[in-house]
């Protein structure tokens, strides 16, 4: 007896599915555990659990031939402990991921809260602003650069279009994706250039990667890579994820009002809007070997792509997964971040930046009135492109 795979047409990447991706998730979801995409020719696995043990089983489900769905620029990404596995992995992610554990960022809290503070008290002041541009991008634009280490006459106002340019690459060859390459090129000469010594502030986390090299702990022609890696998880996942705060407590007055009463309920609220709305749609996996997921059997060699949006929809893991519920008693199990050693190494500083911002939040606005979003239309993020908001005293 054969098994019948089941298969689909479904275009993950056009604008509309892009906008509002959750009805074609639920439609995955239905069809099995691993579903053929016929369109990209790669295994979607678009359910809670199979995507959580694949990121859980980093010996079956490889990082180190990219994690795209497009060969050739997969091929063209390497370097990174995004696109490694261990042992290699473990060394890289370990340089970068050392500046950005909960421990070591303690030290940043009190900034980080002062800072939040004069960004709500400006945003009050000004009356009706945009949740993208002046809330979401504020933190990334004014923070990130400087603890990297970035000269201040060059690089900053691109950051997020090389951020962005890098995440539409990890889609399908389309129009958005082949537009950045210019982008992506332009970030590659300025990553090369901040890899010579004296180029980076010192003391900075950058220049303390260049350090590293220049004692030989790391080769010297990985370093445009690392510090991309200090780029890229600090800008545009923290960007949706700030811009959706707004918009789902904009739209759930009555568990704002809550969060203003009890400052405790702050972490999950903000597990529930990466839950809710996650910033990463997906990433992909090279198979080392045949293994089953749910009842497809699949070879070796299979490309699948693991989409975290979809999983954290998943009927059979929440309790009414279309509401949003900053008490949800499991929000903290949400894959909205990725999970396992590839886990977003950033979250945790995304993590600081959204708990200040809620805490001023709650401090200060009565009220967060909000207009009608329009979704941003990229490969790999799922954010607000736009968002009118005014906040009430």
């Amino acid at each position: 007896m054969t098994t019948v795979l089941p298969k689909s047409d479904i275009d993950l990447y056009s604008d509309e599915v892009i906008r509002d991706p959750y009805e074609a998730y639920r439609e995955l979801r239905g069809l099995g555990s691993a579903v053929w995409l016929e369109r990209y020719e790669v295994w979607a696995v678009a359910r809670y659990q199979p995507v959580y043990d694949a990121l859980h089983d980093h010996e079956t489900f490889s990082s180190a031939s990219g994690v795209g769905i497009t060969e050739r620029l997969n091929k063209a990404q390497h370097g990174s402990s995004l696109t490694s596995d261990p042992p290699y992995h473990d060394l890289v992610r370990g340089m970068v991921a050392k500046h950005l554990t909960p421990k070591a960022l303690r030290q940043f809290h009190a900034y980080v809260q002062e800072w939040a503070d004069r960004l709500v008290d400006e945003l009050i002041e000004k009356g009706s602003f945009d949740a993208v541009t002046d809330f979401g991008q504020a933190f990334p634009l004014a923070l990130v650069p400087d603890l990297l280490g970035w000269p201040i006459d060059e690089g900053r106002e691109r950051l997020l279009d090389w951020a962005s340019a890098g995440f539409n690459a990890f889609g399908p060859a389309n129009e958005r994706t082949l537009a950045g390459i210019p982008l992506l090129q332009e970030m590659g000469e300025f990553l090369h250039r901040m890899s010579i010594p004296g180029n980076l502030r010192p003391d900075s986390w950058g220049a303390q990667l260049v350090a590293d090299a220049e004692r030989g702990e790391i080769g010297k022609e990985l370093l445009p890579a690392l510090l991309g890696d200090f780029l890229a998880p600090s800008m545009d996942t923290s960007v949706s994820a700030l811009a959706s705060l707004l918009w789902l407590l904009g739209t759930h007055e009555d568990q704002y009002r809550e969060i203003r009463e009890d400052r405790s309920l702050i972490p999950g609220a903000f597990n529930e809007i990466i839950r809710f709305e996650s910033p990463l749609r997906g990433f992909t996996r090279l198979m080392t070997r045949q293994k089953a997921i749910g009842d497809a059997e699949l070879p070796a060699d299979s490309r699948v792509l693991l989409l975290y949006g979809s999983a954290n929809r998943d009927e059979n893991q929440w309790d009414a997964p279309e509401k949003f519920d900053i008490k949800r008693a499991n929000s903290g199990e949400h894959v909205g971040f990725g999970h396992g050693i590839h886990g977003c190494v950033g979250q945790a500083l995304s993590r600081l930046e959204g708990h200040s911002l809620l805490t001023s939040l709650a401090n200060k606005v009565s009220r967060i009135e909000v207009g009608e979003p329009v979704w941003r239309l990229h490969n790999t993020i799922r954010g607000i492109e736009t968002l009118e908001v005014r906040l009430h005293v």
